[in-house]
């Protein structure tokens, strides 16, 4: 089983960048698809990106395509969101969750189909 911890999330201004890490524990890592979601309040999760776990494909969603970038290190059990240019409507509390690998490319937007979460890190961007 794979447990996840986010961190990085902060303060900031329109314009600035963020850089999140989810940290990763548990053999089957290296073997997940991860994704990244976020939630603001009164407002259902939202997914923002994912990539396969060989890390040869990744998907985003139309909002964050351009300004944010993820990527992982099998190595290191590290998975990171790089966002730059963020704006105001980007703030929320930001979760990585492993996919449950089945019908990833059909899937991968859904929350329903990722089976662990982490805790979330808080984005929070000023205009």
């Amino acid at each position: 089983q794979v447990q996840l911890e986010e961190s990085g999330g902060g303060a900031v201004q329109a314009g600035d960048s963020l850089k999140l890490s989810c940290a990763a524990s548990g053999r089957a890592f290296s073997t997940s698809n991860i994704g990244w979601f976020r939630q603001a309040p009164g407002k259902e999760r939202e997914f923002v990106a994912t990539v396969r776990w060989i890390a040869d494909r990744t998907y985003y969603s139309d909002s964050v395509k351009g300004r944010f970038t993820i990527s992982r290190d099998n190595a290191k059990n590290m998975v990171y969101l790089q966002m730059s240019n963020l704006k105001h409507e980007d703030t929320a509390n930001y979760y990585c969750a492993v996919h449950s690998g089945r019908f990833w490319s059909d899937t991968y937007s859904s929350p329903e189909d990722y089976d662990v979460w982490g805790q979330g890190t808080q984005v929070t961007v000023s205009s």
